[in-house]
């Protein structure tokens, strides 16, 4: 376990409005990139650089103001993706750029095959093996998984979620066979199971995300009746998993037989040659609000023409919404999966401020308490999601601000590029998916009352 991070705080807690526009100002003061610069296909023209210089939150934000992904926080420096023309805007701000090695080679001399990982990362699973992977399991374990197709991506591949939760038993450990006997009252709370999502992929280069989700599909399935923990949260939760929210990124990535680090969806622009919506700045909560995303096409974090405009983010949140039931949301917490930094993130990502509209002091401190616990168990920092640098329209602020639902963030390994950055090597992926595990069942544990954890179950979940 690597010891945290510092943290970087702002002074007092909190950015000043004045210091805030001044950074922005100077951010946009060279005219924005064309929107037909780079085209989609033109990855030679973006590169990831390490900046040094930005220290601050509001200075981080500053330079994703150019259209910039911030890729990876250090104390003294940040990792961004960009273009040559945002490089030499971040230039003029006054930091210094280094040129950092493109994605990794690892064909280990063989020739690489369309649409597939390299030879050497050939554990890294494809969509195709994605999706072959879940099939196995809902036939393996058919009382606990079930798979739903619940739309489509833009290039018409099925996004899934797979259910999972006993069948065997009810909320109140009566068999099936007793279930048509149970009174009423016992039926009804055993539909009425707390319910947990975790999500994976938004961003097409991030493959580990998938190995995660494909990972807790197998732990929950083969460990049920053997791991207390694993028993107890799958009789007692409904568990979804949606394993690939950005199938056509991914695949796109890998198409050549080489990794072309791509970020976005597919998704044509209108009046643009620049392809792809980047999904996490897409969700339809504090849209475009505050600086946090971009309006340019060319951008990495281009937020598209207006909120859920990406299927696939249309998709996912369509499908939370089913799950309104009775009036009552009844996801209660949710991960999505992320890579790299090694992170514990929560809302919100649109203000430097630690509670806001929408979020109480109370929401503030289960949050934190949980995020905290979760990171103890692997090794991750844990933070506010604005602690790095502003971003609207993210999942997690939308399951929040919309939904009420305690959502987080991980990003997984490594801790910075060098140890890999976006394609850490297949090595890797037993040890750093198994890395979730405690985290993940604390997150279940306490989903059914997360304020349970600040000492507050009486006031909010009698």
């Amino acid at each position: 376990m690597r010891p945290p991070t510092p943290r970087l705080r702002r002074p007092n807690g909190r950015v000043t409005a004045a210091a805030i526009a001044g950074l922005l100002a100077l951010a946009v003061a060279t005219p924005a990139s064309s929107n037909t610069t780079p085209g989609p296909d033109a990855r030679e023209r973006v590169h990831e650089y390490e900046v040094t210089g930005p220290r601050t939150a509001a200075q981080r934000t500053a330079v994703a103001a150019t259209g910039a992904s911030v890729d990876a926080v250090r104390k003294d420096s940040i990792v961004i993706t960009a273009d040559a023309g945002q490089a030499e805007r971040i230039r003029r701000m006054g930091y210094p750029l280094r040129v950092l090695p493109g994605p990794p080679d690892r064909s280990g001399g063989m020739k690489p095959a369309p649409f597939d990982f390299p030879p050497a990362d050939a554990k890294y699973h494809n969509y195709k093996e994605a999706m072959a992977e879940i099939d196995a399991d809902v036939a393996a374990y058919p009382s606990l998984m079930s798979k739903q197709v619940i739309g489509k991506s833009y290039e018409g591949r099925d996004i899934v979620a797979v259910k999972i939760t006993s069948s065997a038993k009810t909320a109140d450990g009566a068999g099936t066979a007793d279930a048509a006997k149970a009174p009423v009252k016992a039926v009804a709370k055993a539909a009425a199971k707390p319910e947990v999502l975790f999500t994976a992929h938004q961003h097409a280069r991030e493959h580990l995300t998938v190995e995660m989700a494909l990972y807790l599909l197998k732990e929950f399935g083969s460990q049920y009746g053997k791991d207390d923990r694993v028993t107890k949260m799958v009789d007692s939760r409904v568990i979804w998993v949606v394993p690939d929210l950005n199938p056509d990124g991914g695949e796109y990535d890998i198409a050549s037989g080489s990794y072309r680090s791509w970020r976005k969806n597919r998704q044509p622009n209108n009046g643009s040659s620049s392809r792809g919506t980047d999904l996490n700045r897409n969700w339809d909560y504090k849209w475009g609000c505050c600086g946090g995303s971009s309006g340019s096409t060319g951008s990495e974090t281009y937020r598209g023409s207006g909120p859920e405009s990406a299927p696939e983010v249309k998709v996912v949140a369509d499908f939370v919404r089913t799950r309104v039931v009775g009036g009552k949301q009844q996801i209660k917490a949710a991960i999505d999966f992320h890579t790299y930094s090694e992170l514990v993130l929560w809302p919100f990502g649109w203000t430097y401020d630690d509670t806001a509209a929408g979020m109480t002091q109370d929401d503030r401190d289960a949050f934190a308490k949980v995020g905290t616990s979760m990171a103890r168990s692997n090794g991750y920092t844990p933070e506010q999601s604005s602690d790095l640098y502003i971003t609207d329209g993210t999942i997690d602020d939308w399951l929040w601000g919309n939904q009420k639902i305690f959502a987080y963030t991980f990003e997984m390994y490594p801790s910075s590029a060098g140890a890999g950055g976006f394609y850490p090597p297949d090595e890797v992926i037993d040890r750093e998916t198994a890395r979730n595990r405690d985290a993940v069942l604390q997150l279940l544990e306490n989903a059914d009352c997360m304020y349970r954890s600040i000492g507050k179950e009486q006031q909010y979940c009698t």
